[in-house]
């Protein structure tokens, strides 16, 4: 079988996708002010505050109650959200990568002016307004794949925050061409190294134009790495957050 053709009608904004582990960050400094909300926290939360890494305690902080807000109010798992933050940017409000990619949650220029428009926001950049794009984009993901089984869902959301809806699309359209189930990760995850050049041959078998929809693509170890980064954090957070 193969999947529906659609994947040119889809907006710009979810083809782009977001920046990679590879990105080489440029790092502003980026420090809590005096005037920065102080918690209070149980026993309970203190020994779970110190099973963290200084970076997510700090981050938890300043935004642990707007990622939470903002994540439930999308229906996502907050911890998710924080996961991806923590590969996208190290949880460095003003992170820059070499790309253009900015904020917490490293929005694509591209992505952001649409998602700005979208939401009316006028500063993706601005953390709360970073946060609150990227969770919504990432739901935006989440909702293309619909029925997909939900360990096999995040896995396909991220890779496609990563590399781009598009991308994904086609390894799903490859992965079906081949007789694998195109809805499961373990598919997806095999054929996007196909999607390079190096497999013209193949492509010429699949799509009328003789290469995937959205062009070769070369950078597969770099998108399925930044899944297992992103999932091996979001199992920390699980075992250590509420």
């Amino acid at each position: 079988m193969r999947l529906a053709t659609t994947v040119a009608t889809l907006l710009s904004m979810f083809v782009v996708g977001c920046t990679s582990p590879s990105d080489r960050l440029v790092m502003k400094e980026w420090a809590r002010g005096d005037d920065a909300p102080s918690l209070q926290h149980s026993p309970s939360e203190n020994r779970t505050n110190q099973t963290l890494d200084p970076g997510t305690r700090t981050l938890l902080s300043s935004y642990g109650g707007t990622i939470r807000e903002i994540s439930r109010e999308y229906g996502l798992d907050w911890r998710l959200v924080l996961a991806v933050m923590k590969q996208e940017s190290r949880f460095f409000a003003e992170a820059e990568s070499h790309r253009g990619a900015q904020g917490l949650m490293q929005i694509m220029p591209s992505t952001g002016e649409e998602v700005g428009k979208h939401l009316e926001i006028e500063n993706v950049v601005e953390p709360l307004n970073n946060i609150r794009a990227g969770v919504y984009y990432l739901k935006k993901l989440y909702s293309m794949f619909e029925g997909v089984p939900e360990e096999d869902r995040i896995r396909l959301t991220l890779a496609a925050y990563n590399a781009g809806i598009g991308r994904i699309y086609d390894a799903q359209e490859l992965a079906a061409y081949l007789n694998d189930n195109p809805r499961l990760w373990p598919s997806v995850r095999d054929a996007l190294p196909l999607l390079s050049k190096r497999y013209y041959t193949l492509h010429k078998n699949v799509w009328p134009q003789e290469k995937p929809r959205t062009g070769w693509f070369g950078n597969s170890r770099q998108t399925l790495a930044y899944v297992d980064h992103v999932m091996n954090y979001y199992d920390e957070y699980r075992l250590v957050l509420n």
